[in-house]
């Protein structure tokens, strides 16, 4: 619990509350609209906040070395949560240019 000073654990800690709620709004978002690929956005996000949770839990424990398998997974989750992210982003893209297609296609039909 001593390796991080006050100022940084609420910097972590408020980081994982932020994270969470994004993740909240996020499917509240895809609720209000309809729109399933911003609740696949919400589920990207998840291994980005185990990610943020296993560095959260190694420094409470002053990082002591029978927890160092958690950077390990800290770093893993990251990477899985960067590739998760894109993904689900590049899909709410690709719902924007189908929708951005059909009403031009409404359009000229009118």
């Amino acid at each position: 619990m001593y390796a991080l000073s006050i100022p940084t654990w609420i910097v972590h800690v408020s980081s994982v509350l932020e994270w969470a709620a994004a993740i909240y709004y996020i499917w509240q978002y895809g609720e209000v609209t309809g729109d399933r690929a911003w609740y696949n956005l919400s589920f990207a996000m998840l291994p980005a906040l185990v990610s943020a949770m296993c560095a959260c839990t190694w420094h409470f424990f002053d990082n002591t070395q029978s927890l160092d398998w958690l950077v390990i997974l800290q770093a893993a989750m990251t990477v899985v949560g960067n590739f998760t992210v894109c993904i689900a982003a590049w899909g709410i893209w690709r719902n924007g240019t189908k929708s951005s297609k059909d009403e031009t296609r409404v359009v000229e039909h009118e």
